[in-house]
This record gives C-alpha cells, structure tokens and sequence, in this order.
C-alpha cells in the first residue's frame, strides 16, 4: 500500500505545472513531459487530460481516455506511474509481443492483478530505462495515428 504522503492529496488544489514538477523532482517530471508529449504526438486530438482525485489514500491522478480508458498517470513524491488496463484482447496481443519489452517490464504484468474490468498494470517510471517500454505498451491499447508512424 502506498502511503498517502507520497500523493498529492490536496483535494482543494488539483497540481499544475510548478506543484507536479516540485513533487516529482527534476528527472521523473521531465518524463511525465515526455511520455505526455509522445501520446499527443502519437494520439494528435484524441485525449483530454482529465485530472482526478481519488480520495486521500489515492490522491490525484491524470486520466487519458476517449470512449473508453487509455492509460492513468499517477503523480508520486520522486517518481510516476504509468496505470493501463489490458482487457481480453489486449492481454492476448500483450502475450505476441511481449519478447519486444524489457523483462522487468514483462514481470511486472506478470505480476499485475486480474480484475473484472482487465489486468491492472502499474510501470514506475524512474528513468529513461523504464520509459522505453511505455509507447509499446500504449499501442497495445490503441494504435497510433497513422500520421505519426
């Protein structure tokens, strides 16, 4: 369980720019950046960045999603999470390609936990390392636009 001091849980004050990049730190912000770049990028018009609060355990979080969840950026003190949601399909077209991610990227969703609604997969995003795997991931649960490939 995470402990709450490491959300943002301010529920009076959803984080903008000078909050996230305080809280994050130098290095976890500027791949908050990029991996925020790369889905506008890749996804050009599609998603409206909706910010979320989940309460005081849960804190704020950032959703992408168009008709259905895309993926969930979670802010977190030094650090960020990337949350998707792999649905049937998804998890199958995961298994086809999973030799093209990192091993530990490939532990992690083996670890990830099952529900009704799909397999939760939560990537800590650290370092550059541990961005790399992200837009495969994302592709996976929707292809890029034509234009940017």
């Amino acid at each position: 369980m995470t402990d709450p001091k490491e959300r943002l849980t301010d529920s009076s004050c959803p984080p903008n720019k000078e909050i996230l990049e305080a809280w994050l730190g130098d290095k976890p912000y500027q791949l908050w950046k990029t991996l925020s770049e790369l889905i506008d990028k890749n996804y050009p018009g599609v998603f409206v960045p909706e910010w979320l609060f989940g309460g005081k355990k849960h804190g704020w979080s950032l959703r992408y999603k168009k008709s259905k969840s895309f993926c969930t950026f979670v802010p977190e003190r030094g650090r960020f999470i990337l949350v998707i949601v792999f649905g049937k399909s998804e998890r199958e077209a995961f298994e086809r390609m999973r030799t093209t991610v990192t091993p530990q990227t490939q532990e992690i969703y083996d670890n990830a936990t099952t529900y009704h609604d799909g397999k939760w997969m939560a990537l800590t995003l650290k370092n550059k390392r541990s961005l790399q795997d992200a837009p495969v991931l994302l592709g996976i649960k929707r292809k890029p636009s034509p234009a940017t490939q």
